[in-house]
């Protein structure tokens, strides 16, 4: 399992400030921390983070790629009565899981607290209360009371938001806890993996490129660009998956589940992996001994969706860790989980030389 360094740069990036199209803060850290294990370190002009292990041969290259951006929320007015701050969503947030949460509001004269609030229900009528508050209904209330003090303490329009929500370790060390695990924990394990590459001399025949990349909430745009910065010969996401271990979900709906090992998810809206990859996967997990669950996300895409159509294609596949309550304040997930996911990712490396990686694009 993870070290006490290993823990705290987890703690570190998820805890830091970076939603979409702000994540520079997450950025800098994750480059900092990878100065000691990388051999080089490229970034695009998009942001993201390239951190580069050499191995006995320059190609095949194979792209790790996890993003770093996580959903949070831009300033889109201030109520120049109240001081109340209306605000649009970066990436997907559901309506219900924002009333009475905290966040931190990113100004010009630093960090601001605040809440996430609506209308007061006793002032609502019976039919008014029986309806979600829709987003557009919702404010962040900073604590002043008139537009000119929000503006005095630093706010305009444009401002990034984020969730507040510390990391903890829950469950006797098993289970963690906090925000933004959607996608840093992917970025972690791509991290540690390379960590690992470089202290234990573990030897590949191939060159690593391990991407954190930025604004994939949005539309996938940093994974558009990193694959255009590395040329990829084979492409592999590290993401997290939807755990449908909570009630009301069908096994059909969400196959994955928190503390039985990572996912191989063989197809979501934005790519159907290459076949004989994701057998290769498979079968490297049956080989190693490592737990892998078989899943799908009818409804959402990863950085794949791109890195699968860099130039004239790159074969690729997603490796998930099943998290509970992905887009919200606090997500859950089985540390466990994550170790066997760096275990994968080393085994798949040293494995992937040329002809394998040949062989998956082979007629």
């Amino acid at each position: 399992m993870f070290d006490e360094k290993a823990l705290n740069i987890l703690k570190r990036i998820t805890e830091s400030f970076g939603p979409s199209g702000f994540e520079r803060e997450t950025a800098r850290i994750i480059k900092g921390y990878m100065e000691e294990y990388a051999d080089d370190i490229l970034t695009d002009k998009l942001g993201s983070v390239v951190f580069v292990a050499k191995g006995s041969r320059e190609r095949p290259r194979v792209l790790l790629a996890g993003h770093i951006d996580e959903v949070g929320f831009v300033v889109s007015g201030i109520d120049e009565k109240t001081g109340f701050l209306t605000f649009n969503p970066l990436g997907g947030w559901w309506d219900q899981v924002l009333l009475s949460q905290r966040v931190v509001i990113r100004t010009e004269k630093g960090d601001l607290h605040g809440v996430i609030a609506a209308k007061p229900p006793h002032l609502l009528t019976e039919e008014e209360r029986k309806k979600v508050v829709e987003k557009r209904n919702m404010y962040i209330d900073i604590g002043v009371t008139s537009g000119k003090e929000a503006i005095e303490a630093g706010v305009k329009i444009g401002d990034p938001v984020v969730p507040w929500s510390p990391f903890s370790i829950i469950r006797g060390g098993k289970v963690a806890m906090g925000k933004a695990f959607d996608d840093r924990i992917g970025a972690f394990v791509i991290m540690e993996a390379i960590r690992r590459l470089k202290e234990d001399g573990i030897e590949h025949p191939n060159t690593v490129y391990g991407a954190a990349t930025v604004q994939e909430e949005v539309g996938l745009r940093g994974a558009q660009t990193v694959s255009h910065l590395v040329d990829p010969d084979v492409g592999i996401v590290l993401e997290v998956d939807i755990a449908g271990d909570v009630p009301g979900i069908k096994p059909q709906e969400a196959p994955a589940k928190m503390g039985r090992g990572p996912s191989l998810i063989t197809y979501d809206s934005s790519m159907i992996p290459n076949q004989p990859l994701k057998e290769f996967v498979i079968k490297v997990a049956k080989e190693a001994d490592i737990p892998l669950q078989l899943s799908q996300v009818a409804k959402g895409g990863t950085d794949a969706g791109r890195i699968h159509l860099t130039r004239t294609g790159c074969p690729s596949v997603v490796i998930s860790v099943p998290t509970r309550h992905i887009h919200s304040h606090v997500g859950l997930l089985s540390l466990e989980d994550v170790e066997n996911a760096v275990k994968l990712i080393l085994e798949l490396i040293k494995r992937l030389d040329e002809e394998t990686v040949e062989s998956f694009t082979a007629l």
